[in-house]
């Protein structure tokens, strides 16, 4: 007969696996597996066709688009599937992931098409096309606000590092959405003006703090799945997670600063240098942590488990974490 502790780590296995088949999950995951398939597909069209990389009509929109939603489509099904039942989850869950695939789909409509997809009111089909974009990403954007306010009164059955990245990576993701449509509304008014949507003040990038810390609600739950499956104990794994969330916020801020400073990404000054620095070495550093711990944890071949944990232990060494 297998082990208690053998029982566990299938059990912990199969909680993580089973979210994925969860019925407010499922459309959302055959939906983002599907996108991430057209962004991977386009870079092989980039790679036969070629064309440039930057600019309103470039094969780079569907690839980062098809990524990016897919991406975020998984994530969305994943923390659904933590909440508990509220009426008409099924058919909000099934709205979104349909609103996520238009959205992308009406990107890659535009760029085979030749024309640009963004700030395009030159005709009247062009026009609709970029309005039904702005209003489904609306749509996204009210959901995963909703989200955000249920996974922090609703009861999970997460430990406490996984529940803090999924929380901080929804707010951020919300964040970064509500920076997506202060683009949009930029840019119109931009282009009304007479002037190039894509810029702030001298130099500011207004895409850069949308995109800064958009997928948030991927490395932060990532990392605190590695950090269990590496055996650390929850307070350690609560600390690296915790490093990770203030890192994103940071480099969010940075982000932030030089667009609305009116200068170019990586135009820095001390300050925002600092801050970037510090930012991007709070997300950067939990993970070769991380694989310490699995180096130690192979060369130790422990199988204890963690209360709480479905893997392996390993204790950090005294003064590490």
């Amino acid at each position: 007969m297998a082990s208690p502790r053998a029982d566990d780590t299938r059990h912990g296995t199969t909680r993580d696996a089973s979210r994925w088949r969860e019925r407010r999950a499922r459309p959302l995951v055959m939906v983002g597996g599907l996108l991430v398939v057209t962004g991977i597909l386009h870079v092989g069209v980039w790679a036969i066709l070629g064309g440039p990389w930057e600019g309103p009509v470039s094969w780079r929109k569907p690839i980062l688009f098809g990524l990016s939603g897919g991406l975020t489509s998984l994530s969305l099904g994943w923390v659904w599937s933590l909440l508990p039942y509220r009426r008409g989850d099924t058919w909000l869950a099934a709205i979104t992931a349909w609103a996520l695939l238009v959205e992308v789909a009406l990107i890659d409509l535009q760029c085979w098409r030749g024309v640009a997809s963004h700030f395009n009111r030159s005709t009247t089909l062009d026009a609709g096309l970029y309005d039904a974009m702005g209003a489904l990403i609306l749509v996204v954007t009210l959901v995963a606000a909703d989200l955000a306010i249920r996974i922090h009164r609703a009861p999970t059955d997460l430990d406490p590092d996984m529940r803090m990245a999924a929380r901080v990576g929804l707010v951020l993701l919300v964040v970064s959405c509500g920076l997506g449509i202060w683009v949009s509304v930029h840019g119109d008014l931009e282009v009304s003006r007479g002037r190039s949507p894509e810029v702030y003040g001298a130099a500011g990038v207004p895409k850069f703090p949308h995109g800064a810390a958009i997928h948030a609600l991927q490395w932060l739950p990532l990392l605190a799945w590695a950090a269990r499956h590496a055996g650390l104990a929850c307070a350690a794994r609560v600390r690296l997670v915790a490093a990770a969330s203030v890192g994103s916020w940071l480099i969010l801020v940075y982000a932030l600063a030089q667009t609305l400073s009116g200068r170019a990404r990586f135009d820095v000054t001390p300050v925002t240098g600092a801050l970037v620095g510090l930012g991007m070495a709070l997300v950067g550093l939990p993970w070769p942590l991380v694989g310490l711990a699995w180096i130690r944890r192979l060369r130790r071949g422990d199988t204890a488990t963690v209360p709480g944990n479905s893997v392996p232990a390993v204790e950090p060494a005294a003064g590490h974490w």
